[in-house]
């Protein structure tokens, strides 16, 4: 099944200054006066390799990456590891842990059922990141994914190897951080015979996954003589890990012809209970609610004080929209929305969703509260979150969810670990 193993990791040195001023969040959240602001602080951040801008992008992230290796900035471990880092942070009101451990990990193609994504894709980050890797043969950020350890054998593993200080520690505001490096070969060993028999589900990072399984195949197409792009780095999490958070994706729907609140409303009383509500700061209990009695519910806002619950009044009836798909897929909130109100009672179709055409998304209860009062959206549809066992359950099944379905909390730090690709072209 997977195979996993220990990497020699590309890291800051001293010489480039505080690790905490060096490091940032995934590229895919970092707005250009944030990208600015990294680099204020301290110019060799990474932000500078993961995001690179200018006339040749990823060509001068390349270059950069030569100079910072020339110039000492960056530094391959000596010895291969297994690297343990931990996030602590707040979330629902309560201080909590998450544990992993950062490694290679072989690439299998998805059908083989070893690594198995949740989530649909799109197709222009997978190009920015394969063009990235080309020019630099390096995994910047890891893939995050999850694994079933029923007797949490690995965690316990994790734990007895991180009681001592940490390499790094530090908070960013909202997360703090830390790393252990793991060198002991017995130890690793350890390690690499536990996932020897396990499936990894991807949590985070199906771009990054696809754009590796492309960048492998374009190595042996060019006869690049290495076995390292056969493999790329990722953060291992245990599925029943209790810092495991994840947060929903909230729908704005924006530009539709003759919306109508009334029009919607009734188009969605044949599958739904329909329960007006006063009072946007009433929304969160309400679904939370919900959530607990495992109910299919939405919030539906249209501007103003007011807002409306949609309830699915007969879950069977998933069997004759999604009859193709497996009862996990059936059974998502987001297949519900899309399915019987996006399609069926506003006409956004599949492809419209993909393009983004007349729908968006935030993770943000406030934005897409505001975004309604503000005028930017016609109505916001305000969601729970994916229970982890339903990811998994789709996964398993050989599917794939609705894009932005999940958004696991918080994001993965980028630059405490690199992984280079020593190669010879």
């Amino acid at each position: 099944m997977a195979v996993i193993k220990p990497f020699r990791a590309l890291r800051y040195t001293e010489k480039a200054g505080d690790i905490a001023k060096l490091t940032c969040p995934p590229y895919d959240i970092i707005s250009e006066s944030e990208r600015a602001a990294y680099l204020a602080e301290n110019p060799y951040n990474v932000i500078r390799l993961e995001l690179p801008r200018g006339e040749n992008p990823y060509e001068q992230a390349g270059e950069t990456l030569k100079e910072w290796e020339q110039t000492d900035i960056l530094r391959q471990d000596t010895q291969p590891g297994i690297y343990i880092y931990e996030e602590e942070f707040t979330a629902f009101g309560q201080t909590k842990k998450l544990k992993g451990i950062i490694c290679r990990v072989k690439l299998e193609p998805f059908e083989n059922g070893v690594i198995l994504p949740h989530e649909e894709t799109l197709s222009k980050a997978k190009k920015d990141r394969f063009s990235l890797m080309q020019t630099t043969f390096c995994n910047f950020s890891q893939i995050y994914s999850l694994y079933i350890d029923e007797k949490h054998t690995t965690r316990s593993r994790i734990d007895a190897l991180s009681k001592d200080t940490p390499r790094y520690e530090f908070s960013d505001g909202a997360v703090t951080h830390r790393m252990w490096i793991v060198n002991d070969p017995v130890a690793i060993a350890a390690f690499c015979e536990d996932f020897a028999a396990r499936r990894l589900y991807i949590a985070d990072g199906h771009h990054r996954y696809e754009t590796a399984l492309n960048f492998r195949n374009h190595c042996r197409d060019e006869g690049i003589i290495s076995s390292e792009p056969d493999y790329c780095m990722m953060m291992l999490v245990d599925m029943e890990d209790p810092g495991l958070v994840v947060f929903p994706t909230h729908r704005l729907v924006h530009g539709l012809q003759n919306f109508s609140r009334d029009s919607l409303l009734d188009g969605c009383r044949d599958n739904f209970t329909v329960t007006h509500q006063t009072g946007t700061d009433t929304i969160q209990s309400v679904l939370d609610k919900c959530y607990a009695a495992g109910e299919k519910a939405f919030a539906c806002y249209c501007g103003g004080a007011d807002w409306d619950l949609l309830v699915l009044k007969n879950p069977a009836v998933m069997k004759q929209v999604l009859p193709d798909k497996s009862a996990a897929s059936q059974g998502l909130d987001v297949s519900v929305l899309h399915s019987l109100v996006l399609e069926k009672v506003l006409g956004i179709d599949k492809e419209n969703m993909a393009q983004q055409i007349n729908l968006s998304y935030t993770r943000a209860f406030t934005e897409a509260v505001s975004s309604v009062q503000d005028g930017n959206s016609q109505c916001a549809f305000l969601m729970n979150p994916t229970r982890v066992h339903e990811i998994r359950d789709v996964a398993s099944a050989g599917e794939k969810m609705p894009q932005k379905s999940t958004y696991f909390y918080p994001k993965l730090i980028t630059g405490l670990a690199m992984n280079q690709m020593n190669i010879l072209r």
